[in-house]
């Protein structure tokens, strides 16, 4: 008689087997490499010399003087040129996260830079909150921005400046800011020990900030940040994510305790099958699950439990979750735009936690069968090749990956002439003839992963408008990181660990 875990694995092999197109093994350290370049394409400021990117140029330098403060530099989010403080930290735990975890596969040039990457958004971080209990939290008008379609170099919206403190606050913004400094800091803890001691130091502030002034910043800024960056699951979240990342970077037992005494008060045990920018649920058990796996905090076992319970809803075959879904060509799917990010957030979390298994000897209990840490690689590794292009349509959606790529990304840099070739000013709705435009985009950024596919068709409209499938963001491509490093140094499934 075959038992019900055998059931689950040749059921799991069957499915894994079918939705496989056959494909040339993926250079997975040139999509590495390409992932990082990305984000030197979403740099705000002044430009380093050693720029890669050379279609862009300097953009948004007088950002925050109008305030009296220096707010040059960082990241914009996606296509447009705001600066969403939210997203862009919850991109830097993300890299930093990447990093922690799977530095060591990179080698050591793509790990320099990652760092380098993690290091611009980190040095945006620092200057947000270098008021005392005050986060500056987005820089830009996103209306008066998204009604235009101009260049970075060109914007001539409002820079307008929104900040959280005392009298308006904002536990999720700062919560995660405080996450993705403490992140890090544990990233840079071998390369700059000065500087993780210094972003240490700031995370430790700036939660103490979120916690002790609670409320929601999309509550005091609703008008400004809604419905753009909108945190509709509230703050708790992210006060248990900024607690466990401090615990993790500085070991102290009091941030070990803050969880223990908060797990029932801020919801640990809610939505446990989100994680993105806006809910950090699932990286929450996750992330704490490592200590319990490892016999460090036994009295935190409800957490496993949760990650568990999560990474079981996300295999294939044994997976009744209403909101998981996959496609007839493989692709993990939950309902809303920009799926893409959903699948490398949710596939970096399958392979962290497979590495914490792997660690502790364990498995994934589920229900009557258990999932061993190399399937959850599998499972990992299926979503990483459909990105890369074994899909039905062939069609890698990381740009300049690949021999078919999107060709019409939702980005004003990439759409519009360069100020290269055009150095005139491009106004705000001049550039709509580019927007409408069915030729490819003049300036290819290297890397970008889009929305992708948002449903379960499998397919992709390669135009502009459809933003929801044609946007890259950096959320999307700070997981990716980690998922690469992992498969370029273990491309092969024979060298993991064995069931």
């Amino acid at each position: 008689m075959v038992s019900s875990p055998q059931l689950f694995w040749l059921l799991l092999a069957f499915l894994l087997a079918v939705l496989r197109p056959s494909a040339a093994a993926h250079d997975y350290a040139d999509a590495l490499h390409k992932s990082i370049l990305f984000f030197e394409g979403q740099r705000s400021g002044k430009l380093p010399h050693d720029q890669r990117l050379n279609w862009r140029r300097d953009s948004g330098l007088h950002d925050g003087a109008a305030d009296g403060v220096d707010l040059t530099g960082g990241y914009y989010d996606a296509g447009d040129n705001v600066k969403f403080g939210f997203p862009m930290a919850f991109t830097t735990t993300l890299m930093a996260w990447s990093v922690i975890d799977f530095g060591k596969s990179m080698g050591p040039q793509h790990l320099a830079e990652a760092l380098k990457a993690v290091r611009w958004a980190t040095e945006y971080l620092l200057k947000a909150t270098a008021v005392p209990c005050v986060v500056y939290v987005q820089v830009g008008d996103a209306f008066r921005d998204h009604s235009c379609w101009e260049r970075p170099e060109d914007m001539d919206t409002p820079r307008t400046v929104y900040k959280v403190d005392r009298d308006h606050p904002g536990s999720e913004i700062a919560g995660e800011t405080a996450a993705a400094l403490a992140a890090a800091s544990i990233a840079f803890r071998s390369a700059d020990p000065a500087y993780s001691a210094r972003l240490l130091d700031r995370a430790i502030s700036v939660f103490e900030f979120a916690d002790k002034h609670r409320g929601a910043y999309s509550s005091s800024l609703h008008d400004a940040v809604c419905p753009f960056y909108c945190d509709v699951s509230g703050y708790e979240d992210e006060l248990l994510w900024g607690a466990a990342w401090l615990h993790k970077a500085s070991r102290r037992r009091d941030y070990r305790e803050y969880i223990r005494r908060n797990e029932v008060i801020l919801h640990a045990g809610d939505s446990i099958n989100e994680f993105g920018w806006e809910n950090k649920h699932a990286g929450i058990n996750v992330l704490i699950s490592k200590e319990v796996l490892m016999g460090k905090d036994d009295y935190l076992e409800s957490f496993r439990i949760n990650a568990d319970n999560f990474i079981c809803s996300l295999l294939p075959g044994i997976s009744d979750h209403p909101q998981i879904q996959y496609s007839p060509g493989g692709l993990l799917f939950k309902a809303g735009g920009s799926n893409m990010q959903h699948v490398t957030a949710l596939s970096f979390l399958l392979l962290a936690y497979s590495n914490y298994l792997s660690h502790a000897g364990g498995r994934v209990a589920c229900g009557g069968a258990s999932a061993s840490p190399v399937a959850l690689k599998r499972v990992a590794k299926r979503q990483v090749d459909y990105i890369l292009g074994d899909n039905p349509l062939g069609m890698s959606y990381m740009v300049g990956y690949g021999a078919r790529w999107p060709r019409r990304i939702h980005h004003r840099g990439s759409s519009l002439p360069s100020v290269k070739v055009h150095p005139g000013r491009i106004g705000c709705k001049a550039g709509t003839a580019y927007y409408l435009s069915p030729s490819p985009n003049p300036n290819v950024l290297v890397g970008a992963v889009v929305g992708g596919p948002t449903n379960t068709s499998d397919a992709f409209p390669d135009a502009r408008p459809a933003f929801q499938q044609s946007e890259p963001t950096t959320y999307i491509n700070a997981p990716f990181l980690g998922l690469l490093a992992f498969f370029s140094a273990h491309p092969d499934p024979n060298s993991w660990s064995q069931d």
